[in-house]
């Protein structure tokens, strides 16, 4: 994986193989920040990165600028390379190993992007808690998008605060937005 633009544009980063991921592609993480850069200045915003695995989505956001990023992911091995990977990088990103259900439970920052890259197999039901909890919990600023990734395959159009899809291979992003 790499680092697509910004102050360490072209930066490879290795993650170790034991860890439980599947990282964002390079393909769809560009179209992503494509969509965003035209709504956004990054050095503006704060982040919330759900089920962050290796911290892909959000090293690309710090490295354009992002100062307030914050990951969380319940693997001890995701929040050890994400915190090594951002003090290496000089990247202020904050780690919270936890739950991401009990994370959102108690819950009370509030982020101008959300982004959620849960397991491609979640149920209907599960992927369904994602934006029930953060909208219960007023967890998106006034502006914010919540934007889960999940396989093509994967239709989240009947939930509620569903915006819009965009697919990028065998990846799909849903976009949630305050009505």
């Amino acid at each position: 994986m790499r680092i697509i633009s910004g102050t360490h544009k072209s930066r490879k980063i290795v993650a170790p193989k034991k860890l439980p991921v599947r990282p964002t592609t390079d393909m769809a993480k560009e179209s992503l920040f494509n969509i965003l850069n035209n709504t956004y200045y990054f050095d503006e915003i704060s982040v919330l990165d759900l089920f962050a695995g290796t911290g892909n989505i959000s090293y690309e956001f710090a490295s354009r600028g992002t100062k307030r990023i914050t990951c969380v992911d319940k693997n001890f091995g995701c929040i050890k390379f994400i915190n090594e990977t951002a003090e290496k990088f000089n990247m202020s990103i904050d780690t919270i190993k936890s739950d991401v259900f009990k994370f959102l439970e108690n819950a009370k920052q509030q982020a101008d992007i959300i982004f959620a890259d849960p397991p491609y197999n979640f149920s209907d039901e599960q992927f369904a808690k994602l934006p029930e909890l953060i909208f219960k919990n007023n967890m998106l600023g006034n502006e914010g998008i919540l934007i889960i990734e999940h396989s093509k395959h994967t239709d989240l159009s009947q939930l509620s605060h569903f915006s819009h899809q965009k697919n990028y291979g065998s990846s799909a992003f849903s976009f949630f937005k305050n009505v």
